[in-house]
């Protein structure tokens, strides 16, 4: 699926400018200006304290990452902590956990299962894989602090059905995992493109052909409606809560994945801000759209 494998690291500097400039400064103001010529209408930060002042004051807070990146783990537990100070009342949504495992998640948060047997039900490594350790921190967190989590993801099942089938080929106990049809949109051209372009190229890559890109464009579009779905229900019932998402890069730039589904269901009645924990992997689509609210230059 398109998350899983596009979310290579960009390296900001080729290897020859490294070897003549091996100053930390001059690479880290050259990181930042990268940032901030390639992504115009984004605010490039250092600090993430820098953001603090924004974050708080958002409903929904989406903290875009690199899963396999061991410093974007480290700081969305950071943000969780600082915007945790301000407002205890916060609840974190997780990529990471399948819907039909959240009585899972409220066991472990309860005290009832240890990490070891909370991984086995869940069945983290089949259904994620990606090092616990690096979401571990987020998780004891959460615990202690006796905060919400919610389980998010469309289960894998019906996200490689569709994929192969068409939503049309759901059963109706699948259909109840996900939202109802009429909710998921799949008339954003521009997302439509972007992502063919990245299964097109994925295609090549391995040598794969171009039939069934339409199915791929519609199992990624229910994979965002289905999260969106999870936190709009939500805010919807805990206005009193600030959620706080954590998701791949690729369901939050531009807002077209996750954001403007979630800004549909609660009809735009929501403030949420976006942060990119590393620079994104691609160009800039636009030089009046954000592709975030923020983005961490490393």
């Amino acid at each position: 699926m398109y998350y899983r494998f596009s979310h290579s690291r960009v390296i900001a500097l080729g290897l020859g400018i490294l070897l003549l400039c091996t100053s930390p400064t001059y690479a880290q103001q050259q990181v930042k200006s990268a940032c901030s010529q390639k992504f115009v209408a984004s605010k490039c930060v250092e600090n993430l304290s820098q953001m603090m002042p924004t974050l708080s004051k958002a409903n929904v807070v989406y903290l875009g990452e690199t899963h396999d990146s061991r410093e974007d783990h480290q700081n969305q537990l950071k943000i969780i902590q600082e915007l945790y100070q301000g407002h205890n009342k916060i609840a974190i949504a997780m990529e990471m956990f399948q819907r039909p495992y959240q009585s899972v998640v409220n066991q472990y948060l309860a005290g009832n299962l240890t990490e070891k047997e909370f991984l086995e039900k869940s069945e983290y490594k089949k259904r994620w894989g990606f090092p616990w350790e690096n979401y571990a921190p987020i998780l004891r967190f959460a615990k202690e602090k006796q905060l919400p989590v919610l389980a998010l993801n469309t289960p894998t099942e019906i996200t490689r059905k569709v994929a192969s089938q068409g939503l049309e080929s759901l059963t109706a106990s699948e259909r109840r995992l996900i939202p109802p049809f009429s909710e998921i949109r799949t008339d954003n051209q521009e997302y439509r493109q972007r992502l063919l372009a990245v299964f097109q190229k994925h295609q090549a890559v391995s040598h794969g052909s171009n039939h069934g890109a339409d199915l791929f464009f519609q199992a990624q579009v229910l994979w965002d409606e289905t999260m969106a779905e999870g936190v709009a229900k939500f805010v919807k019932a805990h206005p009193d809560y600030q959620v706080i998402v954590l998701a791949g890069q690729g369901h939050i730039i531009y807002g077209y994945g996750i954001p403007n589904r979630v800004a549909r269901r609660l009809q735009g009645k929501v403030i949420q801000r976006s942060v990119l924990l590393s620079s994104p992997d691609e160009e800039s689509t636009s030089k009046n759209r954000a592709i975030a609210d923020f983005i961490v230059s490393q």
